[in-house]
Order: structure tokens, then sequence, then C-alpha cells
């Protein structure tokens, strides 16, 4: 017996997916199976239609055809028992037999087409044989595995025995009266300390969670979760859910800091000359703590609404360090800018156009420097021992203490169909939307004074069930630290009356 190719095609004879066993160009093959339905007899019943040159063996699949392409020479009792075991190979890789489901899984099917036949010739195999080699188990794969799970259990082990520790110490600062120690220092050590520090808080074990729903306790700078008490005003849906045993606590700060994130309120008093300095960032972090990529956006837009207003200077504080590129306008005298910082003209009889956004300068900051990352977020979920569901610890580190971040809102995903999380210790508000499937912790201020907190929870899932996380948030102080110091006019010098606004929003804020 001589199998020159086996394939699955349609009932036009177009090929989804075909393995040669021996060597055919594409063309050959194409051609072949193109042919093969015009030779069956329509009305009669067969398993094989045979050219001057080859055979083909086929069997019906509901809207497909199982073929195999043979020499006239070969055994046909081999061949239709071959293409039997063809044809239940199929459905242990495709649950229906259509298709789109074949070319999904068209390498799978060829790996088990190879286990079936090798060079043209039948090899000696069954059904169970053949999904154990697809399979490929491997016994020193399994030590392997079952050693990096016990080095695991052992470094898990050691981390909560250290956080422990920790922990006590800090409980001991509390009764003298001091500052608690337990997490000092790792504020701006880098990206690394404050990974070890997230390390040993995560693994603190938390209290099992009370029936009753855990109430929100108002944002503040302390880090103990406290007593409230519960909203009069909730919905009918939520009564509902808490009826079926549901641990839910109600808060529309989520949805209130989400749509504040997106927009400042422009100041109250606006002058003739106003002067906008807005930035947009997008970063991407690694869920491990590493930064894959950070792009900061920023632009001064000036508009004058007053024509004697229309000549003048601005001057910029630029306190940058981060290493942005700056770039002005095509009008805007470029050396006059480098040497003493000022916006003006290059022919300074002209005035900036009137009721115009214009904008007169640019910067932008790219880079994978793990120190530019202003708000790093560390989550740690771990299944939790009796394999039900997985504990989830989150916390965030401001890093740029020169920042004040407001309405930040950290969006978790959530898996779908497993209900509602029960949230242990908590700094801010949170919001379960159980639509979207996601989890909102809102925190209305991070900065230099409450420059850190965290998030417990704990749902059915898998660890991988939440990321990619979302951060938004606003700001009145600008990244890279450019600011419009003061106006004044062409001729003369004197001070120009002005307005300014500055922003800091995200376009893009994820944790992969």
């Amino acid at each position: 017996m001589v199998l020159l190719a086996a394939a699955v095609c349609t009932k036009a004879g177009k090929a989804i997916v075909s393995r040669q066993f021996v060597e055919m160009t594409r063309t050959r093959v194409e051609g072949l199976l193109a042919a093969f339905p015009k030779l069956m007899n329509i009305g009669k019943q067969h398993t094989f239609v045979e050219t001057d040159s080859v055979r083909y063996v086929y069997q019906p699949l509901e809207k497909l055809y199982m073929v195999l392409i043979t020499t006239k020479n070969s055994n046909i009792l081999e061949d239709l028992e071959t293409l039997r075991l063809f044809s239940r190979v199929i459905p242990e890789y495709c649950r229906v037999l259509e298709e789109s489901e074949i070319s999904e899984h068209c390498f799978d099917l060829i790996f088990a087409f190879d286990e079936i036949v090798a060079l043209g010739y039948r090899e000696n195999v069954n059904l169970a044989q053949i999904r154990t080699f697809t399979e490929m188990d491997s016994h020193e794969e399994k030590v392997f595995r079952a050693v990096r799970e016990t080095q695991e259990r052992e470094a898990k082990a050691e981390m909560k025995r250290k956080a422990k520790e920790l922990q006590r110490a800090r409980q001991d600062a509390e009764r003298a009266g001091k500052k608690s120690p337990g997490f000092g220092g790792f504020g701006s050590s880098g990206m690394s300390s404050v990974t070890s520090a997230t390390i040993f808080t995560d693994t603190i074990e938390p209290e099992k969670p009370k029936v009753a729903p855990a109430p929100v306790r108002p944002s503040g700078s302390g880090k103990a979760l406290k007593l409230g008490v519960k909203g009069k005003e909730v919905d009918n849906f939520v009564d509902k859910l808490k009826s079926e045993g549901e641990n839910i606590i109600t808060s529309s700060a989520g949805r209130k800091a989400s749509e504040a994130s997106k927009v400042l309120q422009p100041p109250v008093n606006i002058e003739s000359v106003h002067l906008r300095v807005e930035e947009k960032i997008s970063l991407t972090c690694g869920r491990d703590g590493g930064l894959q990529n950070i792009e900061v956006l920023g632009i001064i837009t000036l508009k004058v609404t007053n024509e004697k207003n229309g000549r003048i200077s601005i001057l910029l504080n630029n306190n940058d360090k981060k290493g942005a590129q700056l770039q002005t306008h095509p009008h805007v005298d470029k050396k006059l800018f480098t040497n003493e910082s000022l916006i003006s003209l290059k022919n300074q009889e002209k005035s900036f156009p009137l009721n115009t956004d214009l904008g007169v300068l640019k910067w932008r900051l790219q880079s994978t420097d793990e120190s530019l990352i202003p708000l790093t977020i560390n989550c740690w979920p771990s299944e939790s021992g009796s394999g039900s569901g997985c504990d989830v610890n989150i916390e965030y580190e401001l890093q740029d203490e020169g920042l004040e971040l407001n309405d930040v809102v950290i969006t978790i995903p959530l898996p779908s169909g497993v209900g509602a999380p029960v949230v242990g210790d908590l700094d801010g508000q949170y919001n379960h939307d159980s639509r979207k499937n996601i989890l909102e912790w809102s925190l209305p201020v991070i900065d230099e004074k409450n420059k850190s907190g965290s998030l417990e929870f704990s749902i059915d899932g898998k660890p991988n069930d939440f990321f990619p996380i979302h951060v938004f948030f606003v700001s009145k102080r600008n990244f890279c630290d450019i600011q419009v110091a003061k106006v004044t006019y062409v001729e003369g010098g004197s001070p120009v009356k002005f307005s300014s606004e500055t922003s800091f929003v995200v376009d893009k804020y994820e944790i992969l």
C-alpha cells in the first residue's frame, strides 16, 4: 500500500486540510481534489473511484469528505481500514464537522495524520495511541513541574513568614505610638524594592470574610478597615441580590471618577490671553513589574481673544529632567526659545491669530526606563488552598511624589458567571459591575500623603482572569514639569494678565 495524500475537502473539491506523504506539489494535490467530485457517480454508493493514475478512497463527513489518494496497486481493504481510522481521528479534535472548525484545528489534525501514516505506509497504531502520541506526555516534564511547584510553595511559605514578621513589627510600632516601619523606605528605591514590598504585603493571610457585607470606608490615609453606616438609597436590583446572599456594596464613585478622568473642568476666570498645558500618557507594564513602553505627549496651546494682546512673548519654566524632546511651532523663533525659553513669533511685527487655539510648543517623551513610571500597580492573584477560587491582592504606589492624581479608577476584570467578589481590606471605594464583569477601585486622591494603598478580595477564577488591569486618572500637575511663568508685551516688556490651565490625563495605562 502506498498512500499519496490524506485530505479533508468540501463537496466541491476545495481542500481544507491536506497532508502529503510523498513528494507532491501543491498544484498537483489541488488538481486531484478538484477532479474528485466530478468522478463520483450520482445515485450510486461507492467508497472509492479510480482514474488512470490514482484511486480515491473517501467517506462523507456531513458536508465534507475525508479523502485518501492512493496508487491503483494499493490494497483496497487496507485503504478502507485506514480511511476509517482517519475518520475517527477528526471528531477527536473538532467538535463539529464544519469548514471553520476543521481550519481552526488543522495543525492538530496534521500531527495526528502523521502518526497514522509514515512515508506512504500505514503505521500499526490505534486511536488511543494516536491521542497519547499527539499529547506528547513526558515523565521528565512532570518531574520538572513537580520540582518547580515545590520550590514555589517553599518560596510562598518563606514570604508568609517574613510578611508576618513585618506585620508584627508594624503592630508593635503602632502600639508604641510610633510611625509604622513595616513598609518604609520603599517609596523611591525603584521597581525592585517596590516589588519586594508588594510580595511581603500580599502574602499576609487575609481573614475569612464575614457574612455581612463589608462597608465602604471613606477615603483617607489610614489603613484600617473602618465600620460605616449602610446607605439608605439602594436600588431594587441590589436588594434582590443581597436577599439571595450576595455580598455587594453599591457605590457610584467608580462611575463618577471614570467620567471625570476624561475631562478636566476649565478654570472659571479665563483672561483674554489663555494658555493650556496638556499632557497625555500611554503606558504598558507587565504583570511582573517590567515596563514595556511609556509615551507622554504634551502641548501648550495659546488662545488670544483681544487684538491688543496679540504681540506677546511667553516665558516658560522648563524644569523637565526626564528627557522630553521639545518642538516649537514653525512661526516661533527657535533660537530665542533655545537660549531664553521664550516663545515669540519670528516676525515680531505680526500678532498671534485671534480666537484660535494655536499650539505653540509640543513635546514627546518615550522610554522604557522603569524609574519614569508615575504609579505602579502590583496585582498578586493566588489560588486558594482548597482550589475553589483565588485570593487577589492589589497594591498601588505613587513613584513620582511631585504628582497629585485625582479621581483614580483602577479597573480589574473578573471571570464571568461566578458572582460578586468578597472584598476584605480596602483603601478607597469599589464598585462591582456585574454586566461588564469588572471591579472598579476608586480613589479620590493619590499624592505624597496618600501614596500607597491596597485592595484584597476573593472570587472564583484563575490568576490569568484578572488581567489586563486598566488605570485612569487626571491631574492638574503635568508630568514633564513645563509651565508658563509669565507673559509680556513684545514692545516695552510690560506684563500681560493671562490665565492658564494644566491637565495630565491617561490615554492608555494598562498592566498586561
